[in-house]
């Protein structure tokens, strides 16, 4: 029983330690496709169920970013402003804003397709880039690509550069501009009314 009972821990210790050790590549294509084929079975999303996608991305792709040094980056010098507890609201509404974002991009979804370019990657790298480009009929091919970062619990998301734009400095003008006129506070306010006017839209 107990030999049982240690080949069964030893046998889930080694498939966590897998998927921790997932190349960071071999991530962004697993969790894409899988969210792809999720989106091109289910009805309710295909016709816009804002709540359905949003578990979706709650479930599927949330896990493997790192929302914290995305706001920081998205911040800029006025991350180090805001006290410990602002940090950790702006951190909750980016989020929310990031997945509302994504939500309403993957609803919209239809016969796209991902191609996955060449990667390559030094040893001891810590700090890497996926390229994607999503293939649309009757329109030209849009580069979509992913900045990662290795952590102890794996390779976790940390920007996103849509067509040579990155998704958290695209921010960064509009963050700071609302910083200077009602401080870090306002921007929580107004990053927080943004996602009371997406959640309204569902």
């Amino acid at each position: 029983m107990m030999k049982k009972l240690f080949s069964l821990l030893l046998t889930v210790l080694i498939s966590s330690a897998a998927v921790a050790q997932e190349a960071p590549d071999a991530l962004i294509q697993r969790v894409t496709e899988e969210v792809l084929e999720i989106v091109r079975k289910d009805k309710d999303i295909q016709n816009g169920s804002t709540q359905k996608v949003v578990d979706l991305a709650e479930k599927k792709v949330l896990p493997h970013f790192n929302f914290q040094h995305m706001t920081a980056l998205a911040l800029g010098k006025e991350w180090r402003k805001a006290s410990p507890q602002q940090q950790q609201q702006l951190t909750a509404e980016f989020k929310t804003l990031l997945v509302r974002t994504y939500s309403n991009a993957l609803t919209g979804y239809r016969n796209q397709r991902i191609v996955y370019k060449p990667f390559k990657m030094n040893a001891g790298d810590t700090d890497v880039l996926v390229r994607t480009e999503v293939v649309q009929p009757g329109s030209k091919p849009v580069q979509l690509d992913y900045s990662l970062e290795k952590q102890d619990s794996g390779w976790k998301v940390y920007d996103v550069v849509v067509a040579g734009i990155s998704l958290v400095t695209n921010y960064r003008d509009q963050f700071g501009q609302e910083v200077r006129n009602g401080g870090i506070d306002g921007l929580i306010a107004s990053i927080a009314a943004k996602n009371k006017s997406l959640e309204n839209r569902k």
